[in-house]
Parts: C-alpha cells; structure tokens; sequence
C-alpha cells in the first residue's frame, strides 16, 4: 500500500551490539542525568516564610480602588461583568443617596459586587475594560480555603481602605 503523499521513507535498522542488547549505555546514561539533578540548586521556596519574587505582569487577588478623595471609583457600568470570559464577576447596581457624596463619584455605584474567585482565570479583561480604571489585578495571591462560599469575595474584601490623613502626610513626606 502506498502513501497519500507519494512520498516512502525507507527506515534501516542496523542490528544491535552485544552491549546494546543488555541495555547497560542506556541505564548508566539514565542514572548519571539522575545523579546530576540530585546535586543541583533545589528551586523549591518554602512559602509562609519566603514569598517568591513575581514579574510585573503578574496578576493577583482583584482590589477596587478608591480616588483621591476617598471614595470608590465604581460606578456599576457594568464592562466588567460582560468582559469577563468566566463570568465570575456579578453586580448590583444602585442610586446614591443625598449625603453619600464622599462615599461615591457618581450618581450610581455597585451596591454588590462579588467575584467568584473559583470560576476567575486571572485574564486581566476586567481590568482592561473599566473606564474608571476602577478594578485592579495587584492583590496578593489568593488564600487557600475549605469552603466554595469562601471564595466568593464581596465589596468587604475587594474595596481598598481609604487612606487617613496621617497616612496622607507621611506619603506626602516620603
């Protein structure tokens, strides 16, 4: 039977020697790579007690930012959510009240805003498509749990603190 191609390859086995037989080359070259890795460097990194470096594209744990004045920068448009391929991001959107000025920018802000950090794949498309630049990848890795509910993370864990005028004047200072 011929090839789809036209094209043969002829493949010549020469016969093997009495020590290629015994297979002992082949072991002897297996166990001297396996006694080289056994005296090199070890790249495991204990990890509570040393953290490892990252690159600067590195994306972690989802933080929403606040303004100068303090207040968040979310105002619920919601390109988050439709950008996000795993549809981990959900939102509710709501009106601010009056006197809730230095709580919020806008006339509407994400009264919810969860993310299921289970279903997250750390794209980055959130991230890109906020308008605001409101939504943020540079939180620390994200801490390992038991329960599923644990890893759906609300406002309480996302929004950054606000900065207290004393931290203000040692920012300012250094």
């Amino acid at each position: 039977m011929e090839s789809l191609s036209g094209r043969k390859k002829v493949l010549e086995q020469k016969p093997m020697n009495f020590w290629e037989r015994m297979y002992l080359p082949a072991i002897f070259r297996g166990m001297a790579i396996t006694f080289m890795h056994m005296f090199k460097k070890k790249e495991t990194i204990y990890y509570p007690e040393k953290e490892r470096e990252f690159s600067e594209n590195w994306r972690g744990m989802h933080s929403l930012k606040r303004d100068e004045q303090g207040r968040e920068r979310c105002t619920a448009c919601g390109l988050c959510a439709l950008s996000c391929p795993a549809e981990a991001i959900t939102m509710i959107a709501a009106e601010r009240e009056k006197g809730e000025e230095h709580l919020y920018r806008e006339e509407k802000y994400a009264a919810v805003y969860e993310i299921n950090m289970l279903r997250c794949i750390f794209c980055g498309l959130c991230e890109e498509a906020c308008p605001k630049e409101a939504i943020y990848l540079d939180g620390p890795i994200v801490p390992a749990d038991y329960l599923r509910k644990d890893f759906i993370y609300g406002k309480d864990k996302l929004v950054e603190q606000p900065i207290t005028e004393l931290e203000a004047l040692k920012a300012a200072q250094d």
